[in-house]
């Protein structure tokens, strides 16, 4: 019987999900995915979760209570570097202990550390640590995570080419078309910003892109412009951004601004974000340099829809008012 591995589908679910899921495949394991975010999840990660702890945190509690009976482990690593110099989201790092301290009961927790603030060598430790649950023998984990990497470079050359998961794709769902950067009209095309579980994530942003594209407006996220574009513009900021999140909003941000590729930005944060507080601040004083529309969509567990609904049709309303007349439309709404 093959062992049954969880992987929430929440934080770095959106990011890796190819990845790891091809790489314990491959080792004979079966991956348990929890479904989408729902009403009846997020309600199970708020009661598991401390109350100062963000929404995409509340989420993954959730997702996490979800799969604690129906698996016998469940992946949730420590991702405290991915790059060079540079860290990830706190909430990355801090994952695996929160999880342990909120639930009395749980499966074997897979919580292996990935740091390559250094060096890329603790990377081979990190995947034998992760292999060994299911495979002894060194070169056949090394095959499989050989593997698994060629697929995810697929993934992430599809992100670049417009082509983003909205369902992160599994054997049951399908890759959403929503737009390409190459056009020759950018007046309706809004970059939608954020943390990849908070863009990604159609529960936790109240199904954000669909209603642009209702309302017939194209779609850029950070995700679709390469990473070496995007790094080369976070290098202009005056010091160094260490954060690999922020290298990605950031610079993806400034690089659309500065090609006028977009017409508008909406940025998605949760309330209480750290990082976000600056990410956000840096865009939103690029965007009014460049003339660029920007709002800011705040969510949290009581963040209602018809709010959201309001401030999106408002946004997209002044886009194409000021497509009319654009000396009498201010850049900030």
């Amino acid at each position: 019987m093959n062992i049954r591995v969880g992987i929430p589908r929440s934080m770095f679910y959106f990011d890796y999900f190819s990845l790891w899921k091809r790489f314990f495949e491959c080792l004979g394991a079966e991956v348990i995915i929890s479904p989408r975010t729902n009403k009846h999840i997020l309600n199970r990660g708020v009661n598991a979760c401390v109350d100062e702890s963000c929404l995409p945190v509340k989420v993954f509690h959730g997702h996490v209570d979800y799969l604690k009976d129906k698996v016998d482990c469940i992946f949730i690593p420590k991702i405290i570097s991915t790059c060079k110099r540079e860290y990830n989201c706190p909430k990355h790092l801090g994952l695996p202990d929160m999880i342990k301290h909120s639930f009395s009961e749980l499966p074997c927790i897979i919580d292996i550390e990935v740091n390559l603030r250094k060096s890329d060598r603790n990377l081979k430790k990190s995947v034998l640590n992760a292999g060994s649950f299911f495979e002894k023998r060194k070169r056949r984990i090394y095959n499989a995570f050989n593997e698994a990497l060629k697929q995810y470079d697929d993934y992430v050359k599809m992100m670049t080419k417009g082509i983003i998961p909205l369902r992160t794709f599994d054997k049951n769902d399908d890759m959403s078309l929503l737009s390409s950067i190459i056009r020759k009209d950018y007046n309706r095309t809004i970059l939608v910003l954020g943390h990849s579980y908070n863009i990604y994530d159609q529960f936790i942003n109240m199904g954000l892109i669909k209603k642009l594209k209702n309302l017939g407006f194209d779609i850029v996220t950070a995700e679709m412009v390469e990473e070496k574009r995007a790094r080369e513009y976070a290098a202009k900021l005056p010091k160094r951004m260490f954060w690999t999140n922020g290298q990605r909003i950031i610079g993806a941000a400034y690089s659309l601004i500065d090609e006028k590729s977009i017409s508008g930005i909406i940025y998605v944060s949760a309330f209480g974000c750290g990082l976000d507080s600056v990410f956000i601040d840096l865009v939103e004083r690029k965007a009014k340099e460049a003339r660029i529309p920007f709002t800011l969509l705040t969510i949290d567990e009581q963040t209602g829809e018809a709010g959201v609904n309001t401030r999106v049709e408002a946004f997209t309303d002044m886009l194409d008012w000021r497509k009319k007349d654009e000396d009498n439309i201010s850049t900030l709404w």
